[in-house]
């Protein structure tokens, strides 16, 4: 929903935050952290797997990127979103 978090913990896990605004995690090993709704985010800790989707203010997809968080690019513990077809750290 509006706001959501999920955290996907375990072994091979996801995470999908799909409502506006949502944050999604990937702690685990082998997991995957979805960003699917507008203006949502997701972090990672190092050999995750970010999956960042823009949108725009009526819900239509514009954009989606898929990248692993690698400590060095992409940092562990760092909320990412896309934004203009870009990847940004957010808040």
């Amino acid at each position: 929903g509006y706001q959501g978090a999920a955290s996907a913990t375990g072994i091979r896990g996801a995470a999908s935050a799909t409502g506006d605004q949502g944050a999604a995690s990937a702690t685990g090993e082998q997991c995957i952290a979805l960003a699917a709704g507008y203006k949502s985010k997701a972090s990672g800790t190092v050999g995750n797997w970010l999956v960042l989707t823009e949108r725009n203010n009526k819900g239509d997809i514009l954009d989606i990127k898929v990248v692993k968080v690698d400590g060095k690019t992409i940092k562990e513990n760092t909320f990412y979103t896309l934004e203009d077809g870009k990847i940004c750290v957010t808040g």
